[in-house]
């Protein structure tokens, strides 16, 4: 048997819910959904259902119920079953047939404790006993309308959406996003009697929202889960005031007790909090083909991680606009395409150029194989030689069935290639250059100052210049990279063009996009105001200052900018890099910002004793795996440099990459300045 990872945690869960669908109607949320679709993909589910008249379906309030020939319900969640959740649940339930009911969630009992205020002491005696579950069953057989039809309600910790062997995302948390300094003063007045909080460093999880408490224990029973199947007792540190709590939260978790005092293996846990760094976040350094296809693409609807790629191209119908919605899109995900994810994984590990080849490379070896009348054509590859190759499957519908990934792969990366956003790539990348030359060379206010000319109104703008989402990009990347700067006069003058020019430019936009909506809470421009647009502006600025202020807490991470000299250009260093470089430093020094989580009083004696005595404290070096995970998003560049940074370091060292979300440039301004971090939904 192979050696337990994200995928075989992700898979063995699923094979849990699969024991239970067979001949059901299988309603699923958006985050399940997701896990399924990188982990085993829907085909699996619908073998297992292996009935045609059963049907998979959204989990919302207007899901269509169970017919009378429709028996059988499976609900797969992510979330707790509380609120709106269990209301949803009734609402089916009560106009369908159902006499057999079974209810998955991916947040575990204890965590239900929680949500429902049982204090810790009560919790500890219900050891081994689900009542929140049983009353839960009960009601389901009350809605079915007969006591004895059957009712099930289990966990099966579904929380990851495994894209490769060494990267994992949470699509139950994607929008989950370490605080800023603004979100202080709003803790504070929520606390008007308490001791008001200074600063991220004093917030603590007595000092969260219950909405955010609850969010980040539903994580943590997730990644217990993944600690328990590793076989893994962990230890938990962290970087940043939100990853803090989470590392706490995971080496307290009272349900990990037991398994840790068995557990074979160990593992460094650490968190790292995104806001740290979101110039690598918004950069366009990364020279990584998956990447751009995740940046240019349409999202898949519903996913957070996956893109629509058209198929039209293989099939006989005219590539026009009106019938790109005739053919069901095609995907990155191909969990069930073994030499399909061999070619992803290949795409995720390799830079752009040598990408583009290796899709070549398959193309080619996947024709040859079904003995089409392939041309070879060497040098650069271009988009028409990848579609002269595509369409050579196209009226082969037993070669279209057996290569059907590899070719969505393809097309993807045919579709970006040609995209004009794939040239306007380039142009950031340059920008950006400059941009690091100009900040250690000058003034933030002169820096400011040479975005101005570039912030144009629609009518004045071509396909060259940015909109005001690309702008915002810049901004994020300038203040970001800038980190700490003197605030004086001629700043002042600088930040106030660009806002009065910034705020004009969302005033003449003949459409608001759906982010530019949300910014200024306005749907149509109509409606928007100078007045309001400068205010939403003002705001921006507001969370800008704070990204600038981002590493104001760090002692040894202070910077990501690396000044030019006279053999050198000035450079950004990611924050990930210099973790993991620290963490791996032979000389070994007591971290000064990767801060150990303590499990209780044995690790607490343990550092007190240090003080004085020859006592090691845990240090994230000391396991054979690390499992380093962002918390609010990383890229597919980030996740390749830690994977060949960490065996480079410290040679047989096992490193996973878990993270929120995979991130493109584009959605760092959603979460940087749309998310409420403070009140995550969670269904009620």
């Amino acid at each position: 048997m192979s050696t337990p990872g994200v995928l075989s945690f992700t898979q063995q869960a699923w094979e849990q819910v699969l024991a239970k669908v067979k001949r059901a109607v299988v309603y699923l949320d958006a985050a399940c959904a997701e896990s399924l679709h990188w982990g085993c993909g829907s085909s699996r589910l619908l073998e297992a259902v292996g009935n045609s008249a059963c049907y998979l379906r959204e989990f919302e309030p207007a899901a269509v119920g169970g017919g009378a020939e429709q028996p059988k319900a499976v609900f797969v969640l992510s979330c707790l079953l509380k609120g709106r959740t269990v209301e949803t649940l009734r609402d089916i339930i009560c106009r369908s047939h159902f006499q057999y009911c079974v209810v998955v969630t991916a947040v575990n009992h204890a965590v239900h404790l929680t949500a429902n205020h049982v204090p810790p002491a009560a919790a500890a005696e219900l050891e081994g006993q689900q009542p929140v579950f049983e009353q839960l069953e009960e009601k389901l057989c009350e809605w079915m309308g007969n006591m004895n039809y059957t009712a099930e309600v289990l966990h099966v910790p579904l929380l990851l959406a495994s894209a490769a062997p060494h990267l994992a995302l949470t699509p139950a948390f994607a929008s989950l996003f370490p605080l800023l300094p603004q979100d202080v003063h709003i803790l504070n007045r929520a606390r008007p009697d308490k001791r008001r909080l200074g600063n991220l460093a004093e917030v603590d999880a007595t000092t969260l929202t219950p909405e955010l408490l609850l969010t980040i224990r539903c994580l943590v029973s997730g990644l217990s889960s993944l600690c328990e199947h590793l076989g893994v007792r962990e230890e938990c540190f962290a970087v940043g005031s939100l990853s803090r709590i989470i590392a706490a939260d995971l080496a307290n978790f009272a349900p990990a007790k037991n398994r840790r005092k068995t557990a074979p293996g160990r593992a460094s846990v650490v968190f790292v909090d995104r806001t740290l760094d979101l110039t690598g976040a918004v950069g366009h350094h990364g020279d990584n083909l998956v990447e751009k296809i995740l940046s240019v693409l349409p999202q898949l609807p519903g996913h957070t991680n996956d893109v629509m790629v058209n198929m039209v191209e293989l099939t006989a119908l005219q590539a026009e606009e009106e019938n790109q919605n005739m053919v069901a899109p095609g995907c990155l995900a191909q969990s069930n395409d073994p030499a399909a994810r061999a070619l992803w994984e290949a795409l995720l590990n390799t830079k752009h150029k040598e990408a583009v080849m290796e899709v070549r490379r398959h193309l080619v070896e996947a024709a040859s194989r079904e003995n089409l009348p392939i041309k070879m054509s060497m040098g650069r590859v271009t988009p028409g030689q990848l579609m002269s190759y595509i369409h050579l499957f196209k009226n082969n519908l037993k070669a279209l069935g057996n290569h059907c990934g590899l070719l969505q792969l393809g097309l993807a990366t045919v579709q970006t290639l040609k995209h004009p956003q794939t040239a306007k790539w380039d142009n950031f990348l340059a920008f950006e250059r400059l941009l690091l030359q100009s900040i250690g060379e000058s003034t933030m206010s002169v820096v400011l100052n040479q975005l101005l000319p570039m912030i144009k109104p629609s009518n004045q703008r071509t396909n060259d210049d940015y909109s005001p989402e690309e702008l915002l990009v810049l901004l994020i990347y300038i203040y970001s990279v800038s980190g700490e700067f003197s605030v004086d006069k001629d700043l002042g003058e600088g930040e106030e063009k660009v806002k009065k020019a910034l705020a004009q430019v969302f005033c003449e936009e003949s459409e608001l996009s759906p982010l530019l909506q949300k910014i200024t809470g306005c749907d149509s421009s109509i409606n928007l105001t100078f007045h309001k647009s400068r205010s939403a502006v003002d705001e921006l600025f507001t969370s800008l200052r704070d990204i600038a202020g981002a590493r104001n807490l760090m002692k040894q991470f202070k910077s990501v900018y690396v000044p030019g000299n006279h053999t050198h250009q000035a450079s950004y260093k990611p924050l990930l890099k210099q973790v993991v470089e620290e963490i791996f430093n032979p000389e070994r020094p007591d971290p000064v910002d990767i801060e150990h989580m303590s499990s209780g009083l044995t690790d607490l004696l343990k550092t007190g004793f240090s003080m004085f005595m020859k006592v090691s404290r845990p240090h994230p070096s000391d396991h054979p795996l690390l499992i380093l995970f962002v918390v609010g998003g990383v890229t597919v560049s980030e996740a390749k440099m830690i994977k060949d940074l960490v065996p480079s370091l410290k040679p047989g060292t096992q490193v996973i990459v878990l993270s929120t979300r995979l991130l493109k440039p584009t959605n760092i301004p959603e979460l940087l300045f749309t998310t409420d971090r403070l009140h995550p939904d969670l269904g009620f």
